[in-house]
């Protein structure tokens, strides 16, 4: 393999290790951490296993990684390199582990994107929880520090899909010492700054986005501190439970927000809040560091189609203020955006354009959502005081700042680049605020170029977006904005297509058996769908992750803001029912989706979906 940047041949050593051979390449008899992962190494900033590493690197510390180790055999992977020095490091990867191995019906998947051919046997079921415990069997006395979303979603008393019930906070489960959550750069580094002025781990309590259990808290080093109900009286009362989860996640959507505690098995876990938003310099740090941007050598000749997807994307920004009731984003990376500098987003761009198989397109310019790059409140100040999880539901908050400007400096500076023959925007578009009415001129204008600019220069075909559903109710209750939005960016879409000669589709995701979701909010839906000229593609139904506002809903059966009754699709048959009517054009469906809206009493919705030939 060739280094496109530095025009040499890439030697083994330009990955962290990952075996014996590879530490004696270069000379080193000790590590002082040592990262255990569920996912294969690739070295690219799009992948959590290998920014840790390389920001543990980057502070002057030994890493090695051991990515998928065999948890069945001997367990000869957790012994080949030894002890570290300082701790052992666990993540399950980029993906939740049971969401990785699991559809929403509970069935296994057959592939598995973040390994090698995509085999789906490489990683147990609860990957920290079983790495963890088989580290702390081994060497009792060595530190495990637990990371990633996987970690993150479940710090506290969380709702378990897939054994349905409620489970602890994955500390109790894992046995592991300390847990960091969301981004981990700013909490490791002070980590490894504590450890080196002589702390011991189990001693270290006062590091923002770290969670860890005592027999009893320590003095708060924070300004405020919230207790939660207990794990056990949870476990009892499911309101109890629903008025945790409020608690939860107004602290985690805050920019300084209390210590949470919850006790558990007779001991107090502590959950400290979360750092501030990564700074410019502090985020351009982590995407710059040494990666090789490839799979390790290891995996030469094997596909990994996670790889595939993104090696030729560029992620600008961090967070997501939508708040999206279904969503992981925010309890993971948090609502505020941290954004890279242009600099830094034109230097990786720059470097893709010298891989050998690069043709000249770059995939996705974008994040969790594709346009909140740099956007904030305009006055901090008033978003000091707010704990809401989303800036633009029920409608754009007045102090957010939704200039599009410097997104469409990025996108035109890329397209400037030799090499660059056009960027695409693969992530999903926030259309509600594009289409908010702005008291500003110089912002209401950007949100019109923005529109024009997306939709001729950047759709490779198909532009995804993601109404979830039609029906206001169950929008309300996601979080998402009216129908009538999707109605008139579509609007605006096929007018540009138009103009320019373009043919181009609009592809939209939906939603079926979210709570609040009803039968005849599904047939109605492929009513509208079916108006808009729509088969729908891009369909899946409600899994419950952990930590999420409809999660929560789905489990305890109310809204943890109103603590009223909401109605979820729960058994199998309920979920197929609704599911049905998103392919109500398909001749094998017909007959029951026509039995169907006439037990629920809908007759009237049978022409508007089938012609008379047809019936």
């Amino acid at each position: 393999m060739v280094d496109p940047i530095n025009n040499r041949s890439y030697q083994p050593t330009d990955w962290l290790p990952t075996t014996k051979k590879e530490l004696d390449l270069r000379g080193w008899d000790t590590l002082d951490v040592i990262l255990f992962s569920g996912d294969a190494y690739i070295d690219h900033p799009s992948f959590g296993t290998a920014v840790i590493g390389r920001l543990l690197e980057s502070q002057g510390l030994r890493v090695a990684i051991v990515p998928q180790p065999n948890w069945r055999d001997d367990l000869r992977d957790f012994k080949k390199l030894g002890t570290p020095r300082l701790f052992f490091a666990v993540t399950a990867g980029v993906m939740d582990s049971m969401i990785n191995h699991y559809t929403a019906n509970k069935r296994l998947r057959s592939q598995d994107a973040y390994t090698p051919d995509g085999r789906a046997d490489m990683r147990p079921d609860r990957a920290v929880t079983v790495y963890s415990r088989i580290l702390k069997e081994l060497y009792p006395d060595i530190p495990v520090v637990i990371g990633g979303v996987e970690a993150s979603l479940r710090r506290v008393t969380h709702y378990d899909y897939w054994d349905d019930k409620l489970h602890k906070s994955i500390l109790a489960d894992a046995k592991a010492d300390l847990l960091i959550y969301g981004m981990g750069e700013l909490p490791l580094k002070q980590l490894i700054r504590e450890i080196h002025s002589g702390k011991s781990i189990q001693k270290i309590n006062d590091i923002p986005q770290t969670a860890f259990l005592c027999t009893e808290a320590p003095e708060n080093p924070f300004n405020e501190e919230i207790s939660l109900f207990s794990h056990e009286e949870c476990a009892k009362d499911k309101l109890k439970q629903a008025k945790n989860f409020r608690v939860v996640e107004e602290q985690s959507n805050r920019l300084r927000a209390a210590r949470i505690l919850q006790k558990v098995d007779g001991r107090t876990l502590v959950v400290n809040p979360p750092y501030p938003p990564m700074g410019e310099e502090e985020i351009d740090a982590s995407f710059d560091l040494p990666y090789t941007r490839l799979p390790h050598p290891k995996y030469k000749g094997k596909h990994i189609p996670a790889y595939e997807m993104i090696k030729f994307s560029v992620n600008l920004h961090r967070g997501c203020f939508g708040g999206c009731a279904f969503c992981t984003i925010s309890a993971h990376q948090g609502k505020f955006i941290a954004s890279r500098s242009k600099q830094s987003i034109l230097d990786e761009v720059e470097k893709i354009t010298q891989m050998p198989d690069f043709k000249g397109y770059i995939s996705d310019l974008g994040g969790p959502s594709a346009n909140m790059y740099r956007m904030q409140g305009k006055d901090l100040s008033i978003c000091e005081k707010c704990k809401k999880p989303s800036c633009i539901f029920p409608k754009v908050c007045f102090n957010l700042n939704t200039d599009h400007s410097d997104l469409i400096e990025i996108y035109r500076a890329v397209d400037a680049l030799p090499g660059i023959k056009k960027s695409f925007i693969g992530s999903g578009i926030r259309y509600d605020i594009l289409l908010q009415e702005s008291n500003d001129e110089k912002t209401t204008e950007s949100h019109r170029i923005y529109l024009g600019e997306l939709i001729r220069n950047h759709v490779s075909g198909r532009l995804k977006v993601a109404p979830e559903h039609t029906s206001d109710d169950t929008l309300k209750i996601m979080r998402k904005p009216s129908f009538g939005y999707f109605d008139r960016f579509k609007q605006i879409f096929d007018e540009v297509n138009k103009k320019h000669s373009l043919n181009q589709q609009l592809i939209p995701y939906f939603i079926s058996s979210h709570p609040g979701c009803r039968e005849e909010d599904m047939a109605e839906l492929a009513v509208i769908t079916k108006k808009l000229n729509f088969k729908l593609e891009q369909i899946q139904d409600f899994t419950p992750s952990p930590m999420t506002l409809a999660t929560e809903i789905y489990y305890t059966g109310y809204h943890p803001y109103t603590l009223q009754p909401v109605y979820t699709a729960k058994t199998k048959e309920e979920k197929n029912e609704q599911r049905q009517f998103f392919f109500w054009y398909d001749p094998k469906q017909r007959q029951s989706v026509i039995k169907r809206l006439k037990r629920i009493g809908r007759p009237d919705l049978i022409k508007k979906l089938y012609s008379k030939d047809i019936l």
